[in-house]
């Protein structure tokens, strides 16, 4: 069988693709990546909708194409079951799937005035009421499942499918300067650690600038 495909739009920029992508890091597989250029629409859909549903990233496995992030999180998780992308306790597993989908499809007042932007620094941003109430309930989700599970990701010992679905949060809170307590700080710290998001920032802060910042998935 050949090597299953991953489509992706940019690293910098790209927050759906990080979540596909980093959803099949985390599941072991070996994929080739295709990322898109610039001027495909592709591209522009990710960076211009807030919409979670697009056709970017998507992964082609033998005869199987998945789109969506969280379909794609889902699939991994039957083809990959040891990997432990879903909690094994049915309680925990709802809990995840659940704060997953919250994520899928919202936080569009944080999305919209705070992309995605690796390579960038605003120390100081001054955040919008509308984002920052949607921060408040970011932060709030973290604390539950760190005090709930432990730690030192989201639901224990190993990072999955939810850990997946806020490490676009995660760049974004270093990018625009967010103030967190210690708890969030250093779960933002344990997700930047992690192998596979040190080799997307890499590849992100080596892409060249070849997209208009005020593009950037507004």
């Amino acid at each position: 069988m050949a090597k299953p495909v991953l489509t992706i739009s940019s690293k910098n920029y790209g927050a759906w693709s990080l979540r596909g992508w980093l959803m099949c890091k985390l599941a072991g597989l070996e994929f080739t990546e295709k990322v898109i250029p610039p001027d495909d629409p592709a591209m522009k859909a990710e960076m211009l909708l807030l919409s979670a549903s697009m056709l970017v990233p998507s992964l082609q496995h033998g005869g199987i194409k998945v789109w969506d992030t969280l379909a794609i999180g889902e699939y991994l998780n039957e083809i990959k079951p040891k990997a432990g992308l879903l909690p094994a306790d049915a309680k925990a597993r709802a809990h995840c799937r659940a704060i997953c989908g919250e994520m899928h499809s919202g936080f569009s007042s944080m999305r919209g005035s705070l992309p995605m932007n690796v390579k960038a620094r605003f120390p100081g941003f001054k955040i919008w009421s509308r984002a920052q109430t949607d921060i408040d309930r970011i932060v709030a989700i973290w604390r539950e499942c760190l005090s709930t599970y432990g730690g030192p990701f989201l639901f224990g010992e190993t990072p999955c499918l939810a850990d997946a679905m806020y490490a676009p949060v995660v760049t974004r809170f270093v990018t625009y300067d967010v103030s967190l307590d210690k708890a969030c700080t250093a779960y933002c710290k344990r997700i930047l650690e992690l192998s596979a998001m040190q080799e997307w920032i890499k590849a992100a802060k080596a892409e060249p600038d070849e997209i208009d910042e005020l593009d950037a998935e507004f």
